[in-house]
């Protein structure tokens, strides 16, 4: 019988199992202050910072460089911990080396068509890192900024702000983007993603997190016996480039139907056409719930070896699943093993990618006087 996470986490806690390769025991409830400390200085001086969060027995550690989760620790079913997000031990390899693993994405999460889009008449030209495409705001985005944190202690929460303001410009976008995130571990033990944007200028806003999972530990090998399960009945083709084609088509009958769960590597090596352009999963999935006032679940991941589940909500209308497909065995994580293809995924709660350049997806327009808002909540079982 598989037993529910807080009994796990009570258990472990009552046995004083120690349970994590960082040493310490599992905790049901109680949030303490984070904890700040340098984790390294950049080229310039800048001093970069860790925070640790601990509550409802969910570990996370933060960077104030590029808002990135460095580690992020759950129990399995028998209450031993360990780190389920790729990243590295150090700062001078998330400078030059990350392919995105754990940060704050921005302004525009995904890709736009060679970096190229027109609002209001105005024709934009955005920095191009991605063969002719611009990738998760450019060569500079929010993922190679500085944070400002603020952490906080509110009830039985905890958790931190995080601000960053880009100039009109920046990377090509029109106006000065005040952007905050706040991460929170609630009691229970979730992890709550609330972004928030407001502009000076019209301007494009796409805000995301591009954490690597893996939920039997970093290091561990791959994701492909992992069960995935997405409510999406669609999802958005794309060309050689992997920009969507505008077509929203349909899951049934196609290695990307996740509408049941199923192991990812039942479909990953079929021959079709986009799997063999994107080297195995890398595609937006049309949320059948659309756009909402409030945070729904939309997919759930589950490691059948440990017992460890990961399930999402969000009001965003689009979810991006990456598999993992460009590591290559030259990045090594904290555990000392090398991510080869395949080791970790992603599951990026979003608005389409390309969407400035396509009239038919939602918008992601943001005016003066508005406020950009999207939530995300990861819910963690064993």
């Amino acid at each position: 019988m598989e037993l529910n996470r807080r009994t796990v986490i009570a258990g472990a806690a009552a046995a004083g199992i120690a349970a994590t390769t960082l040493g310490g025991t599992a905790h049901a409830t109680g949030g303490r202050k984070p904890v700040k400390t340098l984790f390294g200085k950049l080229a310039d001086g800048t001093k970069v910072y860790s925070w640790s969060l601990e509550n409802g027995g969910t570990r996370l550690k933060v960077l104030s460089w590029g808002g990135v989760v460095q580690s992020l620790e759950i129990p399995d079913r028998r209450g031993r911990y360990a780190n389920v997000s790729a990243g590295f031990d150090n700062l001078e390899d998330y400078v030059a080396k990350t392919p995105y693993f754990g940060a704050l994405i921005g302004r525009y999460g995904n890709r736009i068509g060679k970096g190229k889009f027109t609002l209001d008449g105005k024709n934009y030209q955005l920095s191009v890192n991605d063969g002719e495409q611009s990738l998760h705001g450019g060569t500079q985005g929010f993922d190679k900024r500085v944070w400002d944190v603020e952490p906080f202690v509110k009830g039985s929460d905890v958790g931190l702000h995080l601000y960053y303001t880009s100039v009109d410009g920046e990377m090509g976008y029109p106006g000065t983007l005040k952007t905050k995130v706040t991460y929170t571990l609630t009691r229970r033990g979730e992890w709550r993603i609330d972004y928030e944007a407001t502009t000076d200028k019209a301007t494009v806003v796409n805000l995301t997190s591009h954490v690597y999972f893996n939920l039997a530990g970093e290091g561990s090998g791959t994701i492909e016996d992992h069960e995935l399960q997405i409510a999406a009945s669609r999802y958005t083709p794309t060309d050689s480039g992997l920009i969507p084609t505008g077509e929203l088509a349909k899951v049934g009958g196609t290695p990307f139907d996740f509408r049941k769960a199923k192991p990812i590597g039942r479909d990953i090596r079929v021959s079709h056409p986009q799997l063999v352009t994107a080297k195995g999963f890398d595609h937006n999935w049309v949320l059948d719930k659309g756009i909402t006032a409030r945070p729904e679940h939309v997919a759930t991941l589950r490691d059948p070896a440990s017992g460890r589940t990961l399930k999402i909500a969000t009001n965003e209308p689009g979810l991006q699943f990456y598999s993992g497909n460009f590591l290559d065995g030259t990045l090594t994580g904290p555990s000392g093993r090398t991510y080869r293809q395949g080791d970790a995924l992603c599951l990026e709660t979003q608005h389409f990618p390309d969407s400035p350049n396509k009239p038919k997806f939602p918008s992601t327009v943001l005016r003066p006087g508005q406020t950009y808002r999207t939530t995300t909540i990861h819910t963690f079982g064993c």
